[in-house]
């Protein structure tokens, strides 16, 4: 089986790098490494995700499929006052991860290594967060936008980034059916950002 940034233990040569990057006007650095998702620098669509997501200050955040940790340690930095939980299924991802906490000195996050949602609590969100593993299949995609509809509080949201050529309009009418609003906020280059809002599963 090919070794994809998916991959519980990557067995691709280590190649770590440190790279710079400024997200909602702070400046970062983070650890990248073989092995993980778009280890040469934040991609186009993460990027637009952070720049287009709201995090209110208090929120608890999961950002899922985190791979080397910008998404969530981005929304650490709004969400001020309250906690992100980033989780992904690359063990190397996630220890990159949790190095690039704390190197950008970030206190109100963690990550974890989970497959899905194995190990995120029971505790409803006010975000979740994906640039969902388009490569890993509709399936899995899929199982993302369930879990994410099953863990919001009533009020949350769940932002997503997706790529029209890799399945957005698949994507939107599997979110229409999990949820009651499903809103275009940005679209550039072929990404779209969808927000999603009162899950049906509370109806």
């Amino acid at each position: 089986m090919a070794d994809h940034y998916f991959s519980n233990r990557p067995a691709a040569a280590h190649d770590l790098r440190l790279i710079r990057e400024r997200l909602r006007g702070f400046p970062f650095e983070f650890w990248t490494d073989a092995g993980v998702f778009s280890k040469g620098g934040v991609d186009f669509g993460s990027r637009l995700l952070i720049e287009t997501m709201e995090i209110p200050r208090a929120a608890r955040v999961l950002d899922i499929g985190c791979g080397y940790g910008p998404i969530g340690i981005a929304a650490a930095k709004l969400a001020v006052d309250g906690t992100v939980l980033m989780v992904d299924v690359n063990e190397r991802a996630v220890e990159l991860a949790r190095k690039n906490i704390v190197h950008n000195s970030i206190t109100n996050a963690q990550a974890r290594v989970s497959d899905l949602f194995a190990v995120v609590p029971d505790e409803p969100f006010d975000r979740i967060l994906t640039n969902p593993p388009i490569r890993a299949g509709k399936a899995v995609v899929h199982q993302i936008f369930e879990g994410a509809a099953d863990r919001l509080k009533p009020d949350g949201e769940l932002w997503i980034v997706i790529q029209k050529k890799q399945g957005a309009p698949s994507a939107r009418r599997k979110l229409e059916g999990l949820f009651e609003q499903v809103e275009d906020r940005a679209k550039d280059a072929g990404y779209r950002i969808f927000c999603c809002k009162n899950p049906k599963s509370f109806a």
